[in-house]
Formats: C-alpha cells, sequence, structure tokens
C-alpha cells in the first residue's frame, strides 16, 4: 500500500537570501511536503503512535525555516534531512518551498526548489 501524508500551504516570515536586505526585511515563504508512510497500523488502531504527528512535523518545519541561509536549497535540504532523521517511520519526503515575490526585479509570483529524498 502507498500512503502519504500532506501539509499543505505552510506560510512562513523567514529571512532567507543572499541579498542583506533580505536578512532585515525577510520575504514571506510557502512550504508543501508529501510525506511516504506506512499508515496501516494507524488505520486499524486509531491511535496516534502509530503514525506521524502532524503538529510535530510542523514543529520542525518552522524550526528549520526560523535558521537563515542564504541558499533555497540548503533550507530544503536541512527541512528534509530533519524529517528524515526525526521521524524514522518517514519512507521519503517530497517538500517544495517557495519564496513569494523575490527580490530579482521581474514580474515573478516565486521562486521555488522541489526536493524529494531519500
Amino acid at each position: 500500500m502507498k500512503s502519504e501524508i500532506i501539509l499543505k500551504d505552510m506560510h512562513f516570515t523567514a529571512y532567507h537570501g543572499i541579498l542583506p536586505q533580505e536578512a532585515v526585511v525577510g520575504n514571506d515563504f510557502v512550504v508543501n511536503l508529501i510525506l511516504q508512510v506506512d499508515i496501516s497500523s494507524a488505520m486499524l488502531s486509531d491511535d496516534i503512535a502509530d503514525t506521524i504527528n502532524y503538529a510535530k512535523v510542523y514543529d520542525v518545519v518552522k524550526a528549520e525555516m526560523q535558521k537563515h541561509s542564504n541558499l533555497l536549497e540548503h533550507v530544503t535540504g536541512r527541512i528534509a534531512n530533519r524529517l528524515l532523521t526525526d521521524f524514522p517511520q518517514i519512507l521519503s519526503v517530497d517538500i517544495l518551498l517557495e519564496k513569494l515575490n523575490p527580490p530579482m526585479k521581474a514580474d515573478i509570483h516565486s521562486s521555488a526548489i522541489h526536493l524529494v529524498l531519500p
């Protein structure tokens, strides 16, 4: 059985970027996660211990978003690796990290990194 836990459109204000003003004024970011997890035990037990606590996953993402990085690639990798480390029952992480209105003198909605691990 293939099953996924999805956390969609998590919004954060964070200070990632290579330009000096990004470290001061910050920017808006959106994170989407798809976690491949075997949920068969939780389907039968109805017990949180048999699945992944979504609130704890959110807390990991929030904590990593609060740490400054120059590159979105770095932030995305940190989030994915920490999720795989903290939640060994995760089989794979699919993460999309978007920076809304990036400061690049262009009419663009967002720049993004899409990473799938393991």
